[in-house]
């Protein structure tokens, strides 16, 4: 997906033009690359550029191993490492692929993140779970980041919930500015519930828009999408469909309450230079 040249021309030319970070989808069933695979490389490609999952599935893995891979990235990289969770997309294959009943996902990681966060933060630790059991258990080294924050996607009310009791921030995805106004507070009740509060500045949302310049038609197959994540909304107030409505897009989140952005194409560009130096001229001067 990033052209004959490969993701290194992408990575300098984002830390060239000063994006902030590069985040990856994780997909199974489709060409992204494995995100833990492609951190790596970013973190070894780059000096500046921050990278994260947009979102790693934690339901069906092993969170020692996750905790582990994770605080590597972020030691190799300086602390660089920008971990973000969630349960998986909405699609049969993909929970087939992690080999993990539907049903059983949120368990899974409502029990894999508190222990991945002592794992990061203490030596031999002791969990007995319903799924995990480990005696003496170490991550070395830890994380360069203290704290290693967390964020979580996810829409549904159960997930803002968890996104309050059990995370630093939440990045929505394939949503609107309303339904981002209305998410925050059932975030913010669920925190204060848990004796804990969420940062103000750490809500953030990924927002889809289709590369290239002038405006262009949203494809049926994203007005599915849309439609499957958000029935109520209206595409265009999901998806960008130019560089002006990215700017009204993001004006919009930042009046309900997000302040953060990650931006996907949907498609690839025929020219990546091209798409991201137009691209930071369009959106950069937008950043706080």
């Amino acid at each position: 997906m990033f052209g004959s040249g490969g993701l290194g021309p992408v990575v300098d030319d984002l830390e060239r033009l000063g994006f902030d970070s590069l985040w990856f989808p994780e997909r199974i069933n489709s060409p992204q690359l494995d995100p833990i695979v492609a951190m790596g490389y970013v973190a070894g490609r780059s000096e500046r550029l921050k990278f994260g999952p947009a979102v790693s599935v934690v339901p069906g893995r092993n969170p020692v191993l996750m905790a582990k891979m994770l605080a590597s990235l972020d030691v190799v990289s300086g602390g660089r490492c920008l971990p973000a969770f969630g349960l998986g997309i909405a699609n049969t294959a993909e929970h087939q692929a992690f080999m993990v009943d539907r049903r059983d996902r949120a368990p899974w990681i409502e029990e894999a993140m508190p222990l991945m966060r002592r794992l990061w933060t203490e030596d031999d630790v002791d969990h007995a779970g319903e799924r995990f059991g480990i005696r003496g258990a170490n991550v070395l080294p830890k994380p360069v980041q203290d704290p290693f924050e967390v964020w979580l996607g996810g829409a549904a009310p159960s997930e803002l919930r968890r996104t309050g009791r059990l995370a630093d921030g939440w990045l929505a995805s394939f949503t609107t500015p309303a339904h981002v106004a209305d998410g925050i507070p059932v975030i913010e009740e669920a925190a204060a519930g848990a004796g804990r509060a969420i940062d103000a500045g750490h809500y953030g949302v990924l927002i889809p828009y289709l590369p290239g310049p002038g405006e262009g038609e949203i494809p049926e197959v994203l007005q599915q999408v849309v439609a499957t994540r958000k029935p109520d909304a209206d595409p265009h107030d999901v998806v960008a469909v130019s560089d002006e409505r990215i700017g009204q897009l993001v004006k919009e989140y930042l009046d309900a309450g997000a302040s953060k952005f990650v931006l996907f194409p949907f498609g690839e560009p025929g020219d990546w230079t091209a798409e991201l130096e137009r691209l930071a001229e369009a959106v950069l001067p937008l950043q706080t």
